[in-house]
């Protein structure tokens, strides 16, 4: 599964290495790439169960997960 997450916060690339850092470490997932020019954050994973997983490693990197 692929899903783009907007976020807010992510104003530089030392922010957006930070977040993928945090992403990366989620069980199951995959691939993450995050960009500051779009606020967004673009994550593969293999179990839809782990969402709100990935949300909370945003948030922990001092980014805001926008609904």
């Amino acid at each position: 599964m692929q899903k783009k997450i907007y976020v807010t916060g992510m104003d530089d690339d030392a922010v957006a290495a930070k977040v993928a850092g945090a992403v990366k470490g989620v069980a199951s997932v995959t691939n993450v790439e995050a960009n500051v020019a779009k606020c967004q954050v673009c994550v593969d994973f293999d179990d839809a169960g782990v969402e709100a997983a990935i949300n909370d490693a945003i948030s922990s990197a001092g980014v805001v997960v926008l609904a």
